[in-house]
């Protein structure tokens, strides 16, 4: 016997079968609720259950304020209903023509250009155009059955192609394939099976208000995807990409981030390092990212936030923006990638 949830406002309604979670019945009945990474280690899929009964699972204790959690806040990656449901929460307009599917693809290209970062160019098939939003992410599918989630680095191709930024995780499975040498290392031309295009982690077109993209490490992928989005389409909106990393080099491509603002004039680029090394020889912010921005913006409550990273940047600025500098939460977008070694998404 499944189970019925009903979305306020919109009044869609969907199964879930027992043991299945609400955002797991949503996706199967093309239902799109705000969602991240799908493991409880980001707030993203937050919502309100109104009434009906429900196994929260234990992320939500470790990600809402019990405030929330009396107002009857859960993640819904996480909540299996035990009854019947009547959910809070803003569902997604995804274009007719971006469908998730599992599809095989090819490894065109692998240049490592840190020592723990790989970049993979990925190509689907061809007969059939792969459509997504610029942020958005797909899950590789191992021969276990394991998934490992990454974001999409480019807007959509004509020719199909997916760059992919991977941070190499040691002793993860599939990051340990990528980085491997001899018979063990990913081959240019190698068959991998993917599942995508995933998450609601995309630039709201539609808003005219001045954007935050805040980035750490490998989390500048999405982002590079959305600012190379607006590049191709004109889009003249004012924007500041802040990007955080412990030293220099974490910012793998900061000579293409620099190159940002003179094909967008309306978007600077504020790189900032929290733990240079005298070496370093840096000279430019130091700190943590998400408080450069609350130094430089203080009144955030006109804008937009696109954020990506480690979960401990996307939820302090999440908290502290909204908390200290007025930014609407509902303007709050973000994907975050789990310090579980090889299950994180950048």
């Amino acid at each position: 016997m499944s189970f019925k949830v009903t979305v306020q406002p919109s009044n869609h309604t969907f199964n879930v079968e027992p043991g299945s979670t609400v955002l797991d019945g949503a996706l199967a009945a093309d239902i799109i609720l705000p969602y991240s990474c799908r493991t409880g280690a980001c707030s993203t899929c937050k919502g309100r259950v109104v009434s009906g009964t429900f196994d929260a699972g234990s992320s939500p204790a470790q990600m809402l304020s019990p405030e929330e959690l009396a107002q009857g806040y859960t993640l819904f990656c996480q909540a299996k209903p035990t009854s019947d449901l009547l959910i809070e929460a803003q569902e997604i307009r995804m274009a007719s023509d971006i469908q998730i599917r599992k599809m095989p693809s090819r490894v065109m290209g692998l240049n490592r250009i840190r020592d723990d970062v790989m970049v993979i160019d990925l190509q689907l098939p061809p007969a059939e155009p792969f459509r997504y939003y610029a942020g958005q992410y797909i899950e590789f599918i191992l021969k276990d059955g394991q998934r490992r989630s990454y974001s999409m680095a480019n807007p959509p191709a004509e020719n199909n192609r997916v760059e992919l930024h991977i941070r190499h995780m040691p002793g993860g499975v599939f990051t340990d394939h990528v980085f491997g040498a001899g018979d063990t290392a990913m081959k240019i031309r190698e068959i991998l099976r993917i599942e995508g295009p995933l998450g609601s982690f995309f630039l709201r077109e539609d808003s005219d208000k001045p954007i935050v993209f805040l980035a750490s490490g490998t989390g500048f992928a999405p982002v590079k995807a959305m600012i190379e989005r607006m590049i191709a389409t004109g889009n003249t909106r004012p924007a500041v990409l802040y990007w955080g990393g412990r030293r220099p080099a974490d910012l793998y491509m900061h000579a293409l981030a620099q190159g940002f603002g003179q094909v967008l004039p309306n978007l600077r680029y504020v790189p900032v390092i929290s733990d240079a090394l005298p070496e370093d020889q840096w000279a430019g912010r130091t700190g943590f990212v998400h408080q450069a921005v609350q130094q430089d913006i203080p009144d955030l409550s006109g804008y937009q936030v696109y954020a990506c990273g480690a979960p401990v940047m996307v939820e302090s600025a999440r908290r502290d923006f909204v908390r200290d500098n007025g930014l609407p939460e509902a303007e709050f977008y973000a994907d975050a990638f789990t310090s579980q070694a090889d299950t994180h998404k950048g």
